[in-house]
């Protein structure tokens, strides 16, 4: 039980990591973030100009800061760019069951196709019978007439 539980927490937190890594991948390639930086590093080389700060520290705290956000994003973005592959590996997989599918609908196509012309094909040979039966029945009908026309002379 504890075990589940704590699969559950870590789960959870992978997931809010995941999350902010996104976002802070969708912010750092923003016009706000891009703006802020901006500001950040005027900022940073005015603090010396105006005697707050002397100019090696600043450079030394805006290094450092600069690194580790260099570092963190990499971090981010391959964390992202994991995220999408997973994402892009699943839709290929996805498109492949989807091309069988459509493989397999095609063969039924094809099947029903044959299977129409088969339906046309005897239903031709049975128009060619009906005729033939129409004719056989018009030729004894005809037979018949004259036989009764014989017959009525006969009578006479």
């Amino acid at each position: 039980m504890l075990q589940l539980f704590i699969m559950m927490k870590v789960d959870r937190t992978k997931a809010k990591l995941e999350k902010g890594a996104d976002k802070a991948t969708r912010w750092i390639g923003s016009t706000s973030s891009l703006i802020f930086h901006t500001i950040l590093f005027v900022l940073a080389f005015v603090l010396p100009s105006i005697g707050v700060i002397s100019f090696d520290r600043m450079l030394l705290g805006l290094t450092t800061l600069v690194s580790l956000e260099a570092i963190y994003l990499a971090i981010f973005i391959q964390m992202s760019v994991n995220k999408n592959t997973e994402d892009i590996e699943d839709i290929q997989e996805d498109m492949e069951e989807i091309q069988e599918d459509i493989e397999e609908i095609e063969k039924d196509v094809d099947e029903i196709q044959e299977d129409i012309e088969d339906i046309e094909e005897d239903s031709e040979e049975d128009h060619r019978i009906e005729q033939k039966e129409a004719q056989a029945i018009t030729a004894i009908q005809t037979i018949l007439t004259q036989l009764q026309k014989e017959i009525e002379q006969l009578k006479k």
